[in-house]
């Protein structure tokens, strides 16, 4: 079985920047542990599964550890490879998800503009050990699906070494956003996911649905510009439509090819597979068979 494979740049108009994330169509859906497998074979953030649903598709994200039930880059990575490899002719495409219905649409602009549902962080009481992994003071804390972390200023986010190893202990959340008010953008942020196998998320389109609602309510604005302050970098152009939020960015092809998957349909068929040969005193690699 081979499978298309593209790796796109997301939230960036340049290769070498933004986030990357993998994107595989599928023609039908693989055991769960392939995919997993694949995800983390592919050892980038997120790798999104797509597949032709009636006129919309089905999409699934998967971390290198687990399956999450939103992401944004990969998303948007996902919309980009229909529209540039002309594989959907229209400008609007729905994906069916975990997280309900998501679309994007493509702009005039070159900009890709999706609508995701508003997680609007409510104050929560701050974790014991957080400011030790953060190693800096703490303004206030919120949760939705991840724990939001206000610090004081641009720079101390800029700045943030945090310990990945405390960070991991804090497992109540998916993951870890660090924001302040911008200089020149309205906001700024930072993402760390050591529990889901992302040390440092480089832009991260799901934490923007905690931090639009967030930062609408603060800067008394629905429309804002925000920027990632991971090494990678990322620009989001932003909106808050109360229950909704719409999150525009553009990106960049890197790659594209093919997955070669032999025929057993699970890792976990190739695993016992392995197992057997091994117990039969053989050596000799598994390596498939060619689907004609």
């Amino acid at each position: 079985m081979n499978i298309p494979i593209y790796q796109v740049d997301a939230f960036t108009s340049k290769v070498f920047s933004g986030n990357p994330a993998a994107v595989c169509i599928l023609e039908e859906w693989l055991d769960d542990s392939m995919l997993q497998s694949i995800a983390s074979e592919n050892n980038l953030s997120e790798t999104a599964f797509i597949m032709p649903r009636d006129v919309q598709f089905k999409i699934r994200w998967f971390t290198p550890k687990i399956e999450v039930d939103l992401c944004g880059h990969a998303t948007l990575a996902s919309a980009f490879v229909l529209f540039e490899e002309k594989l959907f002719e229209d400008n609007t495409v729905t994906f069916e998800s975990q997280s309900g219905p998501l679309t994007v649409e493509h702009l005039d602009n070159g900009l890709l503009s999706m609508n995701f549902p508003s997680r609007r962080p409510v104050a929560c009481k701050k974790p014991e050990m957080l400011e030790e992994a953060l190693s800096t003071n703490v303004v206030t804390t919120l949760a939705s699906r991840d724990l939001l972390v206000i610090l004081e200023n641009e720079e101390k986010v800029s700045n943030l070494l945090p310990n990945l190893e405390l960070l991991s202990k804090i497992e109540e959340y998916m993951g870890v956003i660090v924001s302040a008010k911008g200089n020149k953008v309205d906001f700024v942020s930072r993402f760390f996911a050591p529990n889901a196998g992302i040390p440092e998320d480089p832009v991260t389109g799901s934490a923007h649905c905690t931090l639009i609602p967030y930062w609408s309510e603060q800067l008394k604005k629905d429309k804002l510009h925000a920027l990632q302050l991971s090494p990678r970098g990322g620009e989001l152009f932003c909106e808050n439509l109360s229950e909704r939020v719409v999150i525009k960015g553009k990106a960049a092809m890197y790659m594209k090819g093919e997955i070669y998957i032999p025929r057993l349909r699970s890792a976990a068929e190739l695993y016992r597979y392995l197992q057997l040969r091994r117990s039969d005193g053989c050596t000799d690699v598994y390596r498939g068979e060619r689907e004609s």
